[in-house]
């Protein structure tokens, strides 16, 4: 069997996906056979490439191969197209004419887009496929072909069976062997080698420098949903190569030659994509929450700390258990005041297991108690001012561009980096809040 890398190399194919792999692997073990081969698979993700690879690794593959689109074939002459017709057979008949079924004798077919095909040439096809057997349009006369059909939709043919506008017999004589092709949404790992390969190539061909994409942008790229698969990954990369002053293309410039790459199923605002912020904000927005989760772990572990290192109690008459100390296992002690329960049924009157998250190394309580300091500490500590956060989004970025600059003494380049944003937004930004 041949093996799947050299398989590739061979035939221009790009990409490691699992799916990829199984798909290539299947066409590769069916392509020593005669059997019909169905290819399922959405438009531009490579179903004619297929169709060449079993060509190319059969017994036939000294014999003619042609790719035929039935949707792109009128209903009145696709009779004539596929099987022949006789001199006078309609009007304009003005001579005998061989269809493919008769020049590509010993050879294979590649019917693309069989779920176009009219109900009366998907019983010639049968025929065929059944006997070897068809008759030219006009004739009486039974002709014998030995032919390979691959045919291919990136249509439900299951649903057009039930509309009654697909054959049962012939999609099941079709798919002998079904081949589904995945759409590239589904191989994000190979969107950025495709990429990567169409911008070589069309640099070499075109005597060029390639363009490259910086980080955001391959992860911008690799988000993407791709409606036209890998026929509209082509046309964007050669796009970007011709109308790009810059070689390195950045995930802003990335996103005027594809206006919508930035949509994702993200919690957000309708409003806010109406807005002209733009993804830079909703992106710096998601960077300071994780900030915030950050913080909040922080400070949870250093109470937990406090608690424990200075031996601190809670009232007797609250539900909320203390932190056992640390040569006692949490999971096998609790503690309420001064006394310990161990996992033996002696614990406080109000605590229950459900109390107690072993998994998470947390405590939840039925009640909503805060931690009490014992009495005799609380001139130590000051007290506390409730300060309430700034809920704007403005007011957020600007902290967070602050940040951000002091964290890298004011480079803004290794900020804008920092932020996850391009440098021009940020001097955007700095200039918009007049940030020193």
């Amino acid at each position: 069997m041949q093996n799947l890398q050299s398989v590739k190399q061979r035939f221009g194919i790009i990409g490691a996906s699992d799916l990829l792999d199984r798909a290539l692997n299947k066409a590769v073990m069916v392509a020593g056979s005669d059997l019909s081969v169905m290819i399922f698979g959405e438009s531009g993700v490579g179903k004619e490439v297929f169709s060449k690879i079993i060509h190319s690794l059969s017994a036939r593959k000294h014999n003619n191969f042609i790719a035929i689109n039935c949707g792109a074939i009128p209903a009145g002459t696709i009779n004539s197209e596929l099987f022949g017709h006789e001199k006078g057979a309609f009007t304009g008949a003005s001579s005998e004419r061989k269809g493919y079924f008769e020049t590509v004798d010993g050879g294979t077919i590649f019917l693309d887009e069989i779920g176009e095909m009219p109900l009366d040439t998907q019983a010639y096809l049968l025929r065929i496929l059944e006997n070897g057997e068809f008759v030219k349009v006009g004739s009486s006369k039974v002709l014998k072909t030995d032919v390979r059909v691959i045919a291919a939709t990136n249509v439900d043919l299951e649903d057009k069976m039930r509309k009654g506008k697909f054959r049962e017999d012939l999609y099941y004589r079709l798919t002998t062997v079904p081949i589904s092709v995945p759409a590239l949404r589904d191989r994000p790992e190979d969107i950025n080698l495709l990429f990567r390969y169409f911008t070589v190539e069309f640099a070499q061909r075109n005597r060029m420098q390639p363009v490259r994409l910086d980080e955001r942008a391959q992860i911008l790229l690799r988000n993407y949903h791709w409606p036209g698969n890998i026929r509209q990954l082509k046309n964007i990369a050669e796009q970007i190569s011709v109308l790009s002053e810059e070689r390195n293309i950045t995930a802003q410039d990335l996103m005027e030659y594809l206006p919508n790459i930035g949509h994702r199923n993200l919690p957000a605002r309708a409003d806010d994509f109406g807005s002209g912020s733009g993804m830079e904000e909703r992106e710096i927005l998601y960077q300071l929450l994780f900030e915030m989760k950050k913080d909040v772990r922080d400070l949870k572990g250093l109470v937990y700390g406090l608690i424990q290192n200075n031996d601190l109690d809670v009232p007797s008459d609250t539900s909320l258990p203390a932190l056992p100390p640390a040569s006692v296992s949490r999971s096998e002690s609790y503690r309420s005041g001064n006394n310990y329960y161990r996992d033996n049924g002696n614990r406080p009157p109000n605590f229950t297991r459900d109390n107690y998250d072993s998994a998470d190394n947390d405590f939840a309580y039925s009640e909503n108690r805060a931690v009490i300091l014992d009495e005799r500490d609380r001139e130590n500590y000051k007290e506390a001012e409730v300060v309430e956060d700034s809920l704007s989004l403005e007011e957020m970025e600007k902290t967070l561009i602050r940040k951000a600059l002091k964290k890298h003494n004011n480079r803004r380049k290794e900020a804008a980096d920092d932020l996850g944003i391009s440098e021009r937004t940020l001097y955007r930004k700095i200039k918009q809040y007049e940030i020193g």
